[in-house]
């Protein structure tokens, strides 16, 4: 058996039927057939931006993602090298210039409680290693007889000026301390951070 009773017979067509198509009907085809390729083309072209936007914003939170792990990275690198210089600084440099400058901020504090509250006897209370340093840094001078007192139980960085009745404290070794526990704390918290 043959297929010809599924497909339409268009011999008739041949023989000369006549085929009733009317210029109507012929440009409503034609528009209905613009129609359906223009929806086309823009179902099509829809979907390419819906896609090309999803591609981009993928492309774009996985650059982030790198870029973002790559400056933690940085940011990690740079602080474990620095922390051994930063440490050697407040271990060795830091107390050879406190030493260096004590004498200096003595002066300073010296000169202006002497402005504040007028000619007294000045008393310095300090530890035995920075006496010898205070009396040379001072000098003799009638005008302000100044006594050095060495005390044991203090630090090397700290010196009380006593005016009379008034004392005030340099402490240069609790400014130490303090730079290198901030610094300690500051490379703990960030290490634990970036663990």
């Amino acid at each position: 058996m043959g297929i010809s009773h599924l497909l339409e017979d268009f011999g008739a067509y041949a023989r000369g039927k006549p085929v009733s198509l009317t210029d109507v009907s012929l440009e409503e085809q034609r528009l209905e057939a613009f129609e359906k390729g223009y929806q086309a083309g823009w179902d099509d072209s829809s979907k390419a931006a819906e896609d090309d936007t999803r591609r981009v914003s993928s492309d774009f939170a996985q650059n982030l993602q790198d870029l973002s792990f790559t400056y933690g990275e940085a940011y990690s690198a740079v602080l474990a090298s620095l922390r051994p210089l930063l440490e050697q600084i407040s271990t060795t440099i830091l107390p050879e210039l406190m030493r260096q400058t004590l004498g200096a901020q003595l002066v300073e504090q010296v000169h202006e409680m002497a402005r504040d509250l007028g000619p007294q006897p000045i008393e310095l209370v300090t530890a035995p290693a920075n006496a010898t340093t205070l009396e040379s840094v001072l000098g003799d001078d009638p005008a302000m007889p100044i006594t050095v007192i060495e005390e044991p139980s203090l630090g090397e960085g700290q010196v009380f000026v006593r005016f009379g009745t008034h004392e005030r404290e340099i402490d240069l070794s609790g400014v130490l301390a303090t730079i290198g526990q901030t610094m300690t704390g500051f490379f703990d918290e960030n290490q634990k951070e970036t663990a």
